[in-house]
């Protein structure tokens, strides 16, 4: 008997098997397809802030960005408890420094639309930048630490009796009489009536459709922080961004880059983005660089994600979240596992139609 499944999913990273569990809780037997490693692209290179604000969120996404934040604490405790791991998520907040120009144009003035900013007394909330002579604000957010989280949707997704194919690259989507009949791989092929495409940078590779995915490079490092209680809060400047982890380890980030599928990292980069740091808590200067990576954020011409069905009846895609893929992917997992399963979804998604790229 040849085997078919509900649902295939393409690509392992957060969006994929968070999306896969989700289509098990309704019901749907699932296979994930992953051309490599699950969760080892651009989840495992990820930085983890749980960005919503209006002031960095676009308003087409914020909606769903709201929501998703929102949702992270229960995300999180349900992928704990079916795991059995630990996730790392942080409600400590985050103190963003303007740019200078913006400061230096309304010091001290907080915009009307955005009453979540808070001004940061410095000396108060981060010793360590106690000295810096900068506006600052305070920003409610949680973080992250994305490969522990990906880990842990890793392991409740087979616990779910999610099926897992890795290290076999799907080239296209089957199509038969006008309606998906599965996929096809560099291997051999899978069977199932409902596919979709969450493979993030790679996503526009796989045919019959071309969406306009392409890879944003992003270089960011980690240090071993000198004592765990040297930062509590995210740092976000428009020099740098510094994210602490519970167990000591600061990460340090990042760039955007247009370097197509390059995963290298540059010396000069890292060095570059080592002294901001220093530049910023002084006491980083003897920390030591645990290690330097880069990764492929999936970015698309209008930097919205492509969520919703396609043209050919029975393909799906959710892909395209560019730096917000680990903050989106709980409401990423409810709306499309709604739209997948035909149930309802209170969501407007035509600002993320795959449509608006027919043309």
């Amino acid at each position: 008997m040849v085997r078919n499944w509900d649902v295939i999913v393409i690509g392992g990273g957060i969006i994929g098997l968070s999306l896969s569990i989700g289509l098990r809780k309704k019901g749907a037997s699932v296979l994930v397809v992953e051309r490599g490693e699950p969760g080892r692209e651009a989840s495992h290179a990820a930085g983890g802030m749980l960005v919503d604000s209006p002031l960095e969120t676009l308003g087409a996404l914020q909606p769903l960005a709201t929501a998703s934040a929102h949702m992270y604490p229960e995300f999180v405790h349900e992928l704990e408890v079916e795991s059995g791991m630990h996730v790392d998520l942080r409600d400590q907040g985050t103190i963003v420094f303007p740019p200078p120009k913006q400061a230096h144009e309304s010091p001290g003035f907080i915009p009307a639309d955005f009453p979540e900013l808070i001004p940061a007394p410095l000396a108060e909330l981060e010793r360590a930048l106690a000295d810096l002579n900068r506006p600052a604000f305070y920003l409610k957010e949680r973080s992250v630490e994305p490969r522990g989280l990906t880990a842990a949707a890793l392991q409740a997704a087979k616990r779910r009796g999610v099926d897992m194919s890795s290290g076999d690259e799907v080239t296209a989507v089957n199509v038969s009489d006008g309606h998906v009949s599965g996929v096809a791989t560099k291997k051999t092929s899978f069977l199932a009536p409902k596919v979709v495409n969450c493979a993030g940078a790679w996503s526009g590779q796989i045919a019959p459709h071309a969406f306009p995915t392409r890879p944003v490079k992003g270089q960011m490092l980690y240090l071993a922080s000198p004592s765990r209680s040297l930062l509590k809060h995210v740092i976000r400047s428009p020099e740098v961004y510094l994210i602490p982890r519970s167990d000591g380890r600061i990460l340090v980030g990042t760039t955007v880059e247009e370097a197509g599928f390059d995963k290298r990292t540059d010396v000069a980069t890292i060095q570059r983005l080592h002294r901001a740091a220093i530049a910023m808590i002084s006491e980083l200067q003897n920390a030591k660089i645990l290690e330097d990576w880069a990764g492929l954020r999936p970015g698309t011409p209008d930097a919205l994600p492509i969520l919703g069905a396609t043209a050919t009846p029975g393909y799906y895609v959710a892909t395209g979240h560019f730096r917000d893929g680990i903050l989106l992917a709980p409401i990423t997992a409810q709306v499309m596992a709604e739209v997948i399963t035909g149930s309802n979804c209170k969501y407007d998604l035509k600002p993320f139609s795959p449509a608006r790229f027919s043309n």
